[in-house]
């Protein structure tokens, strides 16, 4: 179980009118709620349902891990952004309504083993799908993140905070532990002791504090927010794709191994960086004196 619902309960009007299609251009309902749209190697992923402070929906996280999973196999996209609209990034997880039937979160009759089917299912999948994205994700956090919503920011590869934004680990405050990766996510990012103060009293903690903390990279102006992401995105959409990945893919794993596996992970993806063509042409461009263009292969 994650993070508090949103205030509001579960209604055809949060999720805004449906857009118009005929009998044979069905629409699927959760492409208003999360939209996308690809531009200059960059997917933007943006949560759509600003009347429940973007609380996730099961069919929402499903498009989201859809979308992760698909950016990782699209050579065109280099690059992921995370965003919402409203006033927030997402309040947490809105678990009120049942699954679809036979949905990977299960139904009926509660017993023994269900929740903590239903968290690895779920939760834990949907961070797992942003960890393992074989493309940098970058969190542009425009308002309040709050339980699966903060851990959702911290599993992003870099992290953009507008100056509005807050971010509040909501479980203790519902007697509850926390869950989608919060007790692995933040003491990497900032010492089990921090960790724990954060997850015990559950304080709502603002975006400059939360860069000061090292769980924010940049605070920004809000109005500048979609600016700095789209730059920061950008570039990294510009840069050698597969040797990005290979680097993320070490980062995350390193603080879970020993020196030794460590530094033979290293070597291995340095021996598959070699063989790109982006690779070939980064040594090229140094002997040539000019700037390397990448594509991503």
């Amino acid at each position: 179980m994650t993070s508090a619902p949103s205030s509001r309960a579960d209604s055809p009007a949060d999720e805004g009118p449906a857009p118009a299609a005929g009998p044979a251009d069905p629409v699927d309902p959760v492409d208003s709620l999360i939209l996308h749209s690809a531009d200059n190697g960059v997917s933007w992923l943006t949560l759509n349902r600003p009347d429940a402070m973007n609380a996730l929906t099961w069919e929402q996280r499903e498009r989201l891990i859809g979308r992760l999973a698909d950016a990782s196999a699209d050579p065109d996209v280099r690059a992921v952004v995370i965003t919402a609209t409203g006033k927030g990034f997402c309040a947490g997880a809105d678990l009120r309504g049942p699954p679809p039937a036979g949905g990977t979160d299960g139904g009926g009759a509660r017993v023994a083993g269900d929740v903590a089917r239903m968290i690895r299912n779920g939760a834990q999948r949907f961070i797992a799908a942003v960890l393992d994205c074989e493309k940098p994700v970058i969190a542009a956090v425009n308002g309040t993140a709050a339980g699966i919503g903060a851990h959702l920011a911290f599993a992003c590869d870099l992290v953009l905070a507008a100056e509005s934004a807050r971010f509040i680990e909501v479980f203790a405050r519902r007697g509850l532990v926390p869950d989608g990766g919060g007790a692995y996510l933040l003491p990497r990012l900032i010492g089990p002791q921090r960790a724990k103060e954060l997850m015990f009293f559950g304080d709502a903690v603002p975006a400059a504090e939360a860069a000061r903390l090292g769980l924010v990279n940049r605070v920004v102006p809000d109005g500048e927010l979609a600016k700095t992401a789209r730059e920061w995105a950008e570039r990294l959409a510009a840069g050698p794709t597969r040797a990005l990945a290979l680097t993320k893919a070490l980062v995350n794993a390193s603080l879970d191994t020993d020196r030794g596996t460590a530094f033979a992970a290293e070597a291995t993806a340095q021996e598959l960086t070699m063989t790109t063509a982006d690779a070939q042409e980064g040594v090229a461009s140094f002997v040539e004196r000019r700037r390397p263009t990448y594509r991503g292969r």
